[in-house]
């Protein structure tokens, strides 16, 4: 060991920069690995909190390119589903659309055609919901206002929607700042943009004004920084006009008393709702593994390109160190050291470079990782406190480990093979 650590000082600048690319290649699979793994373990921890068990949407869905057909009769499954399966304790219908929003000074700049350049209402993510049939369910945090004041949705009126409307909408904080709202303000809902700044007035006056009774957190099923709730029959109304016919949802998210079999829940609900398809929660993280595999299997395979450069270039390295010390080498042998353990010095000595290069790859790892959360947490928003894009444990650090014994072991074949084969007499004699 000593004779290896001293190989090591005689040649700092070459041993720093051999332990410096191995750390960049070992920190960088580290950090590959403990992104995948940060991301599966938060998402089976945040779906298994959220309190979704059951997600039911169209058949004619497509998952993969976010089209969502849709769910017709969404007020009366919220009621019906529950009656066919005596486990469901909420089946929560939401619409999700966009809609475009202006807030009273835009209002009062259009009226007197004092609208300043590039001004325009904000479009914005909508959901329409029942707020009171999301038992069980997360939903938004308000952080200021009362929210919703009436139970059911008033102006579905049993299908009517002859009832009253409440003009009440809560605004996540993000969309609350964009427009300069409070709660009490007055905000503007349309389905299109208008066409032009002349429009405005027209635009305002075919509007329907809503009352901001909330503000609340970002929300994580909907990765949205923009986002704004309303009863379900008037975001209907807006969008479609509503009625009878136009009575849908985007999809319906269904909350279990037990859930440890949502596989029954499922086909029960299937089997009475045949135009619905419903996946399970399980369904839901199966889905993100897939994603996340993909990523992975890409990221292991940049990484392995970097660990095999590393090993090449420690090789390169300690083939260079052998010859450098090929006469003390030859001089040990004689004295009595055998091939194997002129080879095992050799080992020691690509062994402690890998091992610098962990002590350098792993700082490197965390603190990459630290920014990468940070800044993935920024890009989406809504996600909870405890969510982690990262995540280190005992599998990820022995990963490492074993990465850089590995590059260390393999870096060592072709130099103590040649440091073994030296020719002892041949080296003495050399000048």
């Amino acid at each position: 060991m000593r004779y290896s650590l001293d190989a090591i000082r005689r040649r700092p600048g070459r041993s720093a920069l051999t332990s410096l690319g191995i750390g960049l290649a070992v920190g960088l699979v580290v950090l590959l690995l403990a992104l995948s793994n940060g991301i599966q373990t938060s998402a089976a921890t945040l779906a298994a909190e959220s309190g979704v068990d059951l997600i039911a949407f169209s058949n004619n869905s497509n998952l993969a390119a976010g089209v969502f057909p849709p769910v017709e009769g969404a007020h009366d499954l919220a009621s019906e589903i529950p009656k066919v399966d005596s486990n469901v304790v909420a089946a929560s219908p939401w619409l999700i659309g966009d809609l475009v929003f202006g807030n009273q000074s835009l209002w009062t700049d259009a009226n007197a055609s004092a609208v300043p350049a590039g001004w325009s209402p904000t479009a914005s993510g909508t959901v329409g919901w029942i707020p009171s049939d999301n038992t069980g369910i997360e939903t938004p945090n308000l952080y200021n206002g009362t929210g919703f004041t009436s139970a059911g949705d008033p102006h579905y009126g049993n299908g009517s929607y002859q009832g009253p409307q409440t003009h009440e909408i809560v605004l996540d904080q993000q969309l609350a700042y964009v427009l300069h709202l409070k709660v009490g303000d007055p905000v503007w809902l349309a389905a299109a943009q208008p066409p032009s700044v002349a429009a405005l007035p027209s635009w305002y006056a075919n509007a329907t004004e809503f009352r901001v009774v909330g503000i609340s957190s970002p929300f994580w099923l909907v990765p949205s920084a923009l986002l704004a709730f309303t009863y379900l029959s008037e975001l209907q109304e807006i969008i479609g006009g509503a009625s009878s016919s136009t009575d849908y949802a985007t999809l319906v998210l269904i909350h279990l008393t037990d859930p440890t079999d949502p596989s029954a829940d499922e086909s029960r609900i299937v089997s009475a709702f045949p135009t619905l398809h419903v996946i399970t929660l399980g369904d839901i993280l199966g889905e993100i593994q897939h994603v996340v595999s993909l990523y992975r299997t890409f990221g292991e395979l940049v990484g392995a390109i970097g660990v095999v450069v590393a090993a090449l270039f420690a090789t390169t390295v300690l083939q260079m160190s052998v010859d450098d010390r090929s006469r003390e080498l030859a001089l040990l042998r004689a004295v009595g050291h055998s091939r194997a353990s002129v080879g095992a010095m050799v080992v020691e000595e690509a062994l402690l470079l890998s091992l610098f290069g962990l002590a350098v790859g792993l700082p490197i790892a965390f603190v990459s990782a630290y920014g990468l959360n940070l800044y993935l947490m920024h890009l989406l928003a809504g996600l909870p406190a405890s969510f982690s894009f990262v995540t280190f444990d005992a599998s990820v650090l022995l990963t490492g480990l074993a990465l850089v014994v590995a590059v260390g072991l393999v870096a060592a074949i072709a130099p103590a093979a040649r440091a073994m084969q030296l020719p002892v007499a041949e080296e003495l004699r050399a000048p």
